[in-house]
C-alpha cells in the first residue's frame, strides 16, 4: 500500500505508546494513510490497557506484510526490551536505547523508500543520556544518520507555517545571529523547502524584530542594517519575500492566508504564535532530509506517563500532516 507513514513508539516509559495507540483509534488517520508502527508490541498492549483503547496488532517484519485496516495496530516489534523491567515515568537506559533503535529503524525504512515519511512521538534527553546515544535529539540522530547537513525545523499550525531564523540560543545571541547573509541564506533555504513540500509560487513574510519593525530606526537598527538587505538580496534572485512586517501583526495576516509562510527571527517569538494559535495542533516539521518528517511538539511527560491522561490530538495531527505532505514531497 502506498503512503505508509511510520511512528517509532518513542521512549517507552514516557506518553509516546499510550497517544499513538489513542490516535490509531480514530479511523480518520486510516482514511489519509498507511500508519505503521515501529516498536514493542507489549508496550502498545499495556498502553492499550493504560487508555482504555481495544485494538488488535499485528507484528510484522516489514512494511509489505501490514493490513493498514481501522482496529488492527500494524507494528514492527523490536525485541530490545524487558517490559518486565520497564518502570513507566522514569529514565531508565533501556528505554533511552530502544527508542533511538525504533528511530534508526524508520530512518532505514524511509531511505529504503519502504514507508513514505515519519511522524515521530517523544523521546527523553536523560534516557537517551543514560544509554550512550550520541544524539540530543530528534533533529541531531536525522541529520547525522542521513547525512543531511542542518535539517531545517517549521512549524504548522491551521493555515500558518513558522520558519526560525535562530533556535537554541540566548536572546542577545540570537540578535547577534541577524546577519544580512544569515537572513538572505534562511530565505532561500526556506523557499525551497516550501517548494519540496509542494508549495509552489510561496510568499515568505519576515516578521520584524523591534516594535513596529524599528520604526526607520527610531526603535533600533537591526532592521535597516542587516535584516532588509539581506530581504532585499532575496528578492533579488526572485524570492517573493514581504517585510519586515511588525511582529504583533504577521502571524495574524499568515494565518488568514496573505503570507505562504513566515520566518521569524528568535525561538520564542514564532513558538509564542503557533502555540498561542492552537498549542496541541502544533506540529513540528523537519525540511531537508531525504524524506518528509513531522513531530509533535511535546515531551515526554514522564509525571502523567501511565494515567492514560494525555491527549492524543497533536499526534494525530502529525501523522495526517505527514499524510498531506507525503503526497506532494520530493527528495532533496
Amino acid at each position: 500500500m502506498n503512503n505508509i507513514i511510520s511512528i517509532p513508539m518513542g521512549d517507552p516509559a514516557g506518553i509516546g505508546p499510550e497517544i499513538t495507540v489513542k490516535a490509531l483509534n480514530n479511523k480518520e488517520i486510516y482514511d489519509q494513510c498507511a500508519p505503521l508502527v515501529v516498536g514493542n508490541k507489549e508496550v502498545l498492549k499495556n498502553a492499550m490497557e493504560m487508555t482504555g483503547v481495544t485494538l488488535d496488532t499485528n507484528a510484522i517484519t516489514n512494511p509489505n506484510e501490514g493490513k493498514y485496516t481501522f482496529g488492527t495496530i500494524d507494528v514492527i516489534s523490536l525485541d530490545n526490551l524487558d517490559v518486565s523491567e520497564l518502570r513507566i515515568g522514569e529514565v531508565q537506559k533501556q528505554a533511552g536505547a530502544a527508542a533511538f533503535e525504533y528511530i534508526k529503524t524508520s530512518i532505514n525504512m524511509a531511505m529504503d523508500g519502504e514507508v513514505s515519511a515519519l511522524a515521530t512521538t517523544p523521546i527523553n534527553k536523560e534516557s537517551l543520556q543514560a544509554a550512550e546515544v550520541p544524539y540530543i535529539g530528534h533533529t541531531e540522530m536525522l541529520g547525522e544518520l542521513t547525512n543531511s547537513e542542518d535539517p531545517l525545523t517549521m512549524f504548522e499550525v491551521l493555515n500558518m507555517r513558522i520558519f526560525f531564523l535562530t533556535r537554541h540560543v540566548s536572546l542577545k545571541d540570537a540578535i547577534g545571529q541577524m546577519t544580512t547573509e544569515r537572513v538572505y541564506t534562511y530565505l532561500r533555504r526556506c523557499n525551497q523547502a516550501l517548494k519540496q513540500l509542494g508549495v509552489e509560487d510561496g510568499n515568505i513574510a519576515v516578521a520584524g524584530l523591534n516594535p513596529h519593525s524599528g520604526e526607520n530606526g527610531l526603535f533600533g537598527r537591526e532592521e535597516i542594517d542587516e535584516i532588509i538587505p539581506g530581504i532585499n538580496k532575496a528578492v533579488e534572485e526572485g524570492i517573493k519575500v514581504e517585510g519586515p512586517v511588525p511582529a504583533d501583526s504577521v502571524f495574524y495576516h499568515a494565518l488568514n492566508g496573505k503570507y505562504s509562510a513566515v520566518l521569524s527571527l528568535y525561538h520564542d517569538q514564532g513558538h509564542i504564535a503557533a502555540k498561542m494559535t492552537d498549542f496541541e495542533r502544533t506540529i513540528s516539521i523537519t525540511n531537508g532530509l531525504p524524506f518528509l518528517r513531522t513531530s509533535v511538539d511535546h515531551g515526554t511527560a514522564f509525571d502523567i506517563a501511565g494515567t492514560g491522561k494525555a491527549s492524543s490530538v497533536s499526534m494525530e495531527e502529525c501523522i495526517k500532516l505527514a499524510a498531506k505532505y507525503s503526497q506532494s514531497f520530493y527528495k532533496v
